[in-house]
């Protein structure tokens, strides 16, 4: 987003800021600082790159200009502890939330209210400068509120609300929370957000595709949510009862509650919950990554099936009870490998029946 930013941008006016990305990610850029940390769990490096990120926009008039440019990780990668919280507080419960099963909205609303930056505070710290947000969303209906913790964008959500998602996932909070800055806030009276990019995008071009190559493709929805396995299971029922050349697509986010000791990535988890499901019916394959290239935390976007898989692989069931689907996959060189893709519209599904 900021390399396109330098190259749409006239030579002659002036032109500076920072950016943030997770580690490999980055790209060089001319005038813009790039800086690189963790995700999903947020690390010294995502506190410096906050730290820099509010210095940047401080002192400024109502003649200048903030171009925010947010996408998904963004909530791991700026992540500045809100005071009475540490960057450990931060980290275990980000942790915790992310093997809880939570829905991203959840995660969110609580990092929101332990940071010094997320949930409208960057906007905030950039008043009475004009803000414009340009988004590419990653979060199921695409709320500029929740896209990366929303940092330009004023906060519906609450303290108390935060609290009770801690107490339901039975994880102890930190010493202090931070009330964020609510809709009809004068400090973001200037700020306007536009979603320039979103998985409704990408559905709609892999149905494109899938028409040229002469198969009938079948939107199941944008935004779903829920286990990944469950997911699986309702989709590998609609799959065996699809005409002979569908293709079902789907994007959204799904969630894994982790009780085992492998390694995952929700892909790999829905496509091994799949596999089991469909039980190697001839006709069907998948495909499931994520569409920023990294499945969860893992160095794969995700993988794909086919009839032969549960055949080629050692105890597939064992395998998703121990949250272990990057394994099983890896065994069989069925892992999607891209690389970094530089955006993120969350995850990406496809079923093709023969």
């Amino acid at each position: 987003m900021a390399r396109a930013v330098e190259k749409e941008w006239p030579d002659a006016a002036p032109l500076g800021g920072v950016v943030a990305t997770r580690y490999g990610h980055g790209l060089t850029c001319r005038r813009i600082e790039v800086l690189e940390a963790a995700h999903p769990v947020p690390d010294l490096a995502s506190a410096a790159a906050a730290r820099r990120m509010l210095t940047a926009v401080a002192g400024l008039s109502r003649d200048d200009l903030v171009l925010a440019l947010i996408s998904g990780g963004g909530s791991a990668l700026l992540a500045l502890p809100a005071p009475g919280v540490t960057l450990a507080d931060k980290r275990r419960i980000t942790d915790a939330l992310l093997r809880s099963g939570a829905p991203i909205a959840e995660i969110n609303c609580v990092r929101k209210h332990l940071s010094a930056i997320k949930g409208g505070r960057l906007a905030a710290a950039a008043h009475p400068a004009r803000v414009l947000t340009l988004a590419i969303s990653d979060v199921p209906g695409d709320h500029p509120a929740t896209i990366a913790s929303g940092p330009t964008v004023a906060d519906p959500t609450t303290v108390a609300e935060a609290r009770a998602i801690l107490d339901r996932h039975r994880i102890a909070p930190p010493p202090g929370f931070d009330e964020s800055p609510k809709p009809g806030d004068p400090r973001l009276a200037g700020c306007e957000t536009r979603i320039v990019a979103m998985a409704r995008d990408a559905l709609e071009a892999a149905a494109a595709a899938v028409r040229r190559d002469g198969f009938s493709p079948l939107i199941l929805g944008d935004d779903l949510q829920g286990e990944a396995r469950v997911l699986a299971a309702s989709q590998s029922r609609l799959a065996m009862m699809a005409a002979p050349g569908t293709v079902l697509l789907s994007g959204g986010e799904t969630a894994v509650t982790v009780t085992g000791n492998g390694r995952g990535g929700r892909n790999a988890e829905y496509l091994l919950a799949l596999a089991l499901a469909l039980d190697g019916h001839p006709r069907i394959h998948a495909l499931a990554c994520d569409t920023d290239g990294i499945d969860g935390s893992e160095d794969n976007a995700g993988a794909v099936i086919g009839p032969d898989t549960l055949r080629r692989g050692p105890d597939a069931l064992a395998r998703l009870a121990d949250n272990d689907a990057h394994g099983y996959f890896a065994a069989l060189g069925d892992l999607v490998v891209t690389g970094p893709t530089l955006t993120n519209v969350n995850d990406f599904r496809a079923i093709l029946v023969l």
